[in-house]
């Protein structure tokens, strides 16, 4: 285990590497006068493109511009400053990233749930109405726009009834309960539009292994249906599921951009929209690298998952 984990971050820290010198090539390559530019945004006086130019050492050779760039992020977390709003990157992305992560782990939990949940009953009684149902709304979700969930929740919240849970806004987790109300639209609309792949991804996935030898080999021994399911069956199925689980959360940490969009939530989702339309490019690159770092850090945990879930993968 440990030499598995040893070799996977090493190979991260490539990938890693791999994707800074990308970023850095993407926004700084070319003339240094027009990067300072971009740097400091639309609203950037001569003299704060000059100050920039010089700070920066945009005037000295470009490999020695990305070996300041890779040091100050690896040994001082340093992305930069945001020229806008006149603050480190550090100090924006500290802001956004409570609220993407209470956004997506609690979606996550919910989505995996449910996706789960209904797959795994379709398998189990294939073809019946519950397994068509199942079917049917997963595509209906599916099929959905984002934005229009969003909005339909938003008009929901707009009556008395579900009044109990705000749409729009975001509370600190300093007040537990106010947090958990504003959250609950903004979670069931990202959830239930993931829900649907992972129904659909679990009922395959189940099918599958409830066709296999070993788990015809326990039914005959006599084992009860439910051991057969969620302890043989299930845990070979989920394999899959998790490699999919994985990946859909790495790349909402990077920013749930319509959910935050649509329920005005302050996470880095919502900032990138922003800096985009801005040209704020310090915060660009800093919301690129950290959803980098969330995707190499989740496939990590998943292939750890894999030896927990099958006790057939080993990991040497």
């Amino acid at each position: 285990m440990i030499r598995f984990l040893l070799r996977r971050i090493y190979q991260s820290i490539i990938v890693l590497i791999l994707v800074t010198l990308a970023t850095f090539l993407l926004f700084f390559a070319g003339d240094p006068k027009a990067v300072a530019h971009r740097l400091a945004g639309r609203q950037a006086t001569p003299e704060q493109v000059n100050a920039i130019y010089h700070n920066l050492g945009l005037d000295q050779n470009i490999f020695v511009q990305y070996f300041h760039f890779i040091t100050k992020i690896v040994l001082h977390w340093d992305f930069g400053t945001d020229y806008y709003h006149h603050v480190p990157v550090t100090t924006v992305l500290k802001q956004d990233a409570p609220v993407t992560i209470s956004l997506v782990i609690g979606g996550a939990v919910i989505w995996f749930v449910i996706g789960v949940a209904s797959g795994v009953y379709s398998a189990v009684r294939p073809r019946t109405l519950m397994d068509r149902s199942f079917t049917g709304l997963a595509l209906f979700f599916y099929s959905l726009p984002v934005f229009v969930l969003g909005f339909a929740f938003i008009y929901l919240a707009s009556k008395d009834n579900f009044s109990t849970f705000p749409a729009a806004n975001y509370v600190g987790l300093a007040h537990p309960f106010e947090w958990f109300r504003h959250l609950v639209m903004p979670w069931f609309t990202l959830a239930l539009i993931s829900a649907a792949a992972y129904t659909r991804l679990s009922r395959t996935s189940m099918l599958e292994v409830l066709g296999e030898d070993y788990i015809r080999t326990a039914r005959a021994k006599g084992v009860r249906e439910w051991r057969v399911v969620i302890k043989h069956a299930l845990r070979s199925a989920l394999t899959p599921v998790i490699t999919q689980f994985g990946v859909d959360v790495a790349v909402a940490l990077g920013g749930a951009i319509l959910t935050e969009s649509v329920f005005s939530l302050p996470g880095l989702g919502r900032e990138s929209v922003i800096a985009i339309t801005n040209q704020d490019l310090p915060v660009i690159i800093g919301i690129v690298i950290i959803a980098a770092l969330a995707v190499v850090v989740m496939n990590i945990i998943v292939d750890m998952l894999y030896a927990v879930l099958d006790p057939r993968v080993t990991l040497h």
